[in-house]
């Protein structure tokens, strides 16, 4: 038996990681939605939103880092596909009653595999940006609550989180 007829996509039948062989796979939209947030002291969040870190616009910098992120994913993750991102949006919000920042990223392709994990990255990566711009304020910042909330397309069809 074959390990991927037991729902091991990614083991071959000896038991080795592999990358999943999606040529026989329908194209089709695809969409995800991803979260999280970053825990830090109130001080840190009142720099951040008056643009007044030595490193300058965090959420700028941070935004943009989790576009390029997703748009790399394929080369962080070692089975993850490459794919053709239409879009990805993220969005960075403060939040005083964490007090911190929720990132949320939304991506979408027209493909033969999903794109949870660029949703996923670019929360991450963008969550990391802004922990690497405001350290020297805050080194106990807390990323926290990453998750996929949503996703579209493809054999299994959508996914919501409850």
């Amino acid at each position: 038996m074959k390990n991927d007829d037991a729902g091991l996509s990614h083991v071959g039948a000896s038991g080795e990681a592999r990358m999943v062989d999606v040529s026989e796979k329908q194209v089709t939209d695809r969409v995800a939605r991803a979260r999280g947030a970053i825990r830090m002291d109130a001080a840190t969040l009142t720099a951040i939103r008056s643009n007044s870190l030595k490193k300058g616009d965090v959420l700028s910098v941070a935004r943009v880092a989790g576009i390029l992120a997703a748009k790399r994913t394929a080369e962080l993750i070692p089975l993850c596909h490459p794919l053709p991102l239409t879009d990805i949006q993220v969005e960075l919000t403060p939040d005083d009653a964490l007090p911190g920042i929720r990132a949320e990223a939304i991506a979408r392709a027209t493909w033969k595999t999903g794109v949870e994990m660029e949703a996923l990255t670019a929360v991450t990566v963008s969550l990391l940006t802004i922990y690497d711009m405001a350290k020297s304020l805050d080194r106990g910042m807390i990323l926290n609550d990453i998750s996929l909330l949503q996703k579209s397309g493809g054999k299994l069809g959508d996914w919501s989180r409850g």
